[in-house]
């Protein structure tokens, strides 16, 4: 019966995000986000962990204030005469400030880490994941204000970089990684919407990697991580690299979103722009980097186990060579074909 549930309310939750998606109207993407809302608090619940119910209630009432603030702000612009310039400019701010709430920018990520810290692994992929199509896309229908995206992008880059760098706990870490890579979303949806599609699938790829080892070997803190995943050098040395990928570092897929971008924003003539995200990503590249020392460092094992059941070692190892080949592999792609 569990399981059913289950069942039912990822299919809800799937369905409120392609209605948010594809609706004609404001407040059909507004019912999309309402539907997605409501199927994700029952998926979040669990008789196993005590600490679900209060994520659920945090989540619930982020997610209920940032509704109220899209739906005001939609109300407002029905009622007001579009021909009041100033009136549209500052409503547009509004509506876009509740989607930022919705998926955790910053500096409206007030509860992002908090919710994360009190879930399982597979609604972390979830959250950190799914949760944040609707709003993105949304977020491109809307008026472009450029002055305020590009505040809350640098605002991303900033919170991610600076709170990230104390935590131990894996969740969080994630958790501002995500923040992170908002930044560099928003960036890309604010000129070329295909570069954000691009950029957010990666992303995915690299963070379900990620979340399948740790969820495979149950870890959730950096003081776990020394010995948990001395058993097997090869997914140890997948993990760091999946790691190494998640900063944009080359030659690993993740580099390739950053890459174009970059490109794109050079393009646009947005140089500090570009400037302020390329060097504030270095810091958080720093705390990827301590997470990698902290498992390679302090102990190391050259025996092969076989603990692991080999399907789960298949999933592992056919995910990780699609993040770190696939850059080369699309080089070889584009130059020769």
């Amino acid at each position: 019966m569990a399981q059913l549930n289950k069942i039912l309310f990822c299919s809800s939750l799937a369905l409120g995000t392609l209605i948010a998606i594809s609706s004609y109207s404001w407040m059909g993407m507004w019912l999309g986000l309402e539907i997605n809302l409501l199927s994700f608090l029952p998926l979040m619940s669990s008789p196993k962990n005590v600490f679900t119910s209060e994520s659920a209630l945090k989540y619930f009432i982020s997610q209920a204030l940032a509704s109220a603030i899209l739906l005001m702000s939609l109300i407002l612009f029905a009622s007001l005469s579009v021909h009041i310039q100033i009136f549209s400019v500052y409503l547009s701010m509004i509506l876009n400030s509740s989607l930022f709430l919705k998926m955790g920018a910053a500096p409206l990520h007030f509860w992002f880490p908090e919710v994360i810290e009190g879930l399982s692994w597979f609604n972390s992929l979830i959250l950190l994941t799914w949760q944040k199509i609707a709003p993105m896309a949304l977020l491109t229908y809307t008026t472009k204000a450029q002055s305020l995206s590009i505040i809350i992008v640098i605002s991303c880059m900033m919170v991610s970089g600076i709170s990230g760098q104390n935590q131990i706990s894996l969740r969080k870490i994630m958790a501002y990684s995500s923040i992170n890579h908002i930044g560099w979303m928003i960036t890309a949806a604010l000129f070329f919407e295909t570069v954000w599609v691009v950029y957010f699938l990666i992303y995915t790829i690299i963070t379900v990697n990620i979340v399948l080892m740790f969820k495979n070997y149950n870890l959730f803190s950096l003081t776990q991580m020394i010995s948990s995943m001395n058993s097997n050098p090869m997914i140890k040395l997948f993990f760091i690299l999946n790691f190494l990928s998640l900063g944009g570092l080359p030659p690993f897929l993740g580099f390739l979103p950053k890459w174009i971008t970059i490109q794109v924003m050079v393009q646009e003539n947005l140089f500090l722009t570009a400037v302020i995200l390329t060097v504030s990503t270095l810091m958080t590249l720093y705390f990827y980097l301590r997470v990698t020392f902290s498992t390679n460092l302090f102990s190391m094992s050259t025996s092969f186990s076989l603990k692991d059941s080999p399907y789960s070692l298949f999933v592992i190892l056919t995910s990780n060579l699609v993040t770190l080949a696939g850059l080369v592999m699309i080089t070889l792609v584009f130059n020769y074909l």
